[in-house]
């Protein structure tokens, strides 16, 4: 039995050696003409399109002035069409969308950015965030009965969200209607301090003017009141320099203090100037703070700060803004859409609701 079993192996290992050698010249002949790219996966795909997505977003090109600064209008639509092109194979990725939808809202498409956002809404109807994100922006848009519609949805949902969302809604209107001012209501008692925000710097590492005009406004502020903490914030480095090193040199060599100052020198945007001054703020028990920027950036400067510190404490500390006229202030008098965009945007981002969230493509 054995002998035979091992004929019959044999047998087979013949028939098989000859039937692949057979069809091997026909499959080399398939094998050098066919397109191995139909072999690629989805993942990999999806995987390259997020790539790209990434290298667009961190392009250098920026569009800055005094109030606004941004990834160039045409990066962003890139963000967007890659993003999409990703979820249009991985449909069940509703973060492709949100992060799409959010990349819309940087550039100032809030109706492409709500129906991104209804989009998600329909794959994911009870998420916490994307009912956020369309109460606040069909709010911005005017459709108080949508934004109402999603509020309703929060309460049942997350009530402690909706709750946080009233008062971001009430921490803007209230700052908004606040009139912009150049004077300080620093109060005689308590721990104060003045907050000065950065401006990005000049490719060689100087100052721009703006910035410049920033700190004359501080220093004015700080021989007024020299009790006061002074915190400079930026970290965005040029030629190996940042904003909070620049304006802390600066006004010690115009006599001020080095001992009342306190460089934040890793903040690249207003979010990151409040999220991580609030925590100078905590530690050391301010009371009230100043902050001063151009006039066209106070109003966005003083909502994320407060609501930064509502995590960060301390609880009762109060905020005002001393504006550099970079534009008539009666020319500002009325927040524009633009500049509350902006507000509404980064106020979200501050209470901690991430615009990117596909993996590599994240950012708060």
């Amino acid at each position: 039995m054995t002998k035979h079993l091992l004929a019959v192996l044999l047998s087979g290992f013949v028939t098989a050696s000859i039937s692949v050698h057979a069809v091997s010249q026909d499959q080399i002949a398939i094998d050098s003409t066919s397109n191995y790219a139909q072999y690629t996966t989805k993942r990999q795909v999806v995987d390259q399109l997020l790539e790209d997505a990434v290298v667009a977003f961190k392009s250098p090109a920026r569009v800055s002035d005094a109030g606004f600064t941004a990834k160039m209008p045409t990066n962003m639509e890139i963000v967007t069409n890659k993003l999409l092109a990703a979820y249009e194979l991985e449909p069940y990725r509703t973060d492709l969308l949100i992060s799409a939808a959010n990349a819309q809202i940087y550039n100032k498409n809030v109706d492409n950015a709500v129906a991104l956002f209804e989009q998600a809404l329909s794959a994911a109807p009870d998420d916490v965030d994307i009912h956020s994100y369309l109460a606040v922006w069909s709010h911005f848009n005017g459709d108080d009965a949508s934004s109402n519609e999603h509020m309703d949805a929060l309460s049942t949902l997350d009530p402690g969200r909706k709750a946080d969302l009233d008062k971001i809604f009430s921490t803007v209107e209230r700052v908004i209607k606040t009139p912009l001012t150049e004077t300080a209501s620093i109060p005689d008692d308590g721990n104060n301090a003045i907050v000065t925000l950065g401006y990005a710097l000049n490719p060689d590492g100087s100052m721009n003017d703006i910035l410049i005009q920033r700190l004359e406004t501080t220093l004015k502020l700080a021989k007024a009141h020299p009790k006061t903490l002074i915190i400079v914030t930026g970290g965005v480095p040029k030629n190996h320099k940042t904003e909070g090193k620049l304006m802390a040199d600066w006004l010690t060599s115009k006599g001020i203090s080095a001992n009342r100052i306190i460089e934040e020198n890793y903040a690249t945007s207003t979010v990151g100037n409040a999220l991580y001054s609030s925590y100078a703020l905590a530690r050391h028990h301010i009371s009230h703070a100043t902050i001063i920027s151009s006039a066209s950036h106070v109003r966005r400067g003083q909502t994320l700060f407060e609501i930064a510190s509502w995590q960060t404490g301390p609880q009762n500390i109060t905020f005002d803004t001393v504006a550099y006229p970079d534009k008539p202030l009666s020319e500002l008098k009325t927040a524009s859409s633009s500049e509350l965009l902006g507000i509404y945007r980064d106020a979200l981002r501050t209470y901690g609701m991430w615009s990117y969230r596909s993996y590599p493509l994240e950012s708060r």
